[in-house]
């Protein structure tokens, strides 16, 4: 199974998909025009990845703004995963948020609490702090 990969818009995320290592990252504002037509080939990847991938899928979102539909979106990768935990396959997730951001760290608390596999919480550092 190929690797996917989108540079990051104004609009869109970046993604970086490795399907050689299981490790997915996504990064950058997420609020394109068509936020369903925008993540629907990612959902058809993560789909099919998780049913074939044998080893750990580790998950790192640096997102830091989210739409509405966005969420939702989120929401359906994070149901992908759910599956795939319930099925014994492992899968972790690591969401960086601004930790000055209440609402981020709201947002991120709330995905949290509707999963059972592992998901942490973890500072996003910001340019000016390295």
């Amino acid at each position: 199974m190929d690797s996917i990969f989108f540079q990051e818009t104004k609009s869109s995320p970046a993604i970086a998909f490795d399907s050689g290592t299981g490790l997915l990252e996504i990064s950058g504002e997420s609020y394109p025009e068509n936020s369903y037509e925008f993540y629907k080939p990612l959902l058809l990847w993560i789909s099919r990845f998780c049913t074939i991938f044998p080893g750990t899928i580790v998950f790192s979102c640096r997102i830091t703004y989210l739409n509405t539909g966005s969420t939702k979106s989120m929401m359906d990768i994070f149901d992908l995963f759910e599956d795939r935990f319930q099925r014994g396959q492992e899968i972790k997730v690591n969401w960086f948020c601004d930790i000055d951001n209440d609402r981020a760290i709201e947002t991120a608390e709330e995905f949290m609490e509707d999963v059972t596999f592992p998901f942490e919480i973890k500072p996003l550092v910001r340019a000016d702090e390295l």
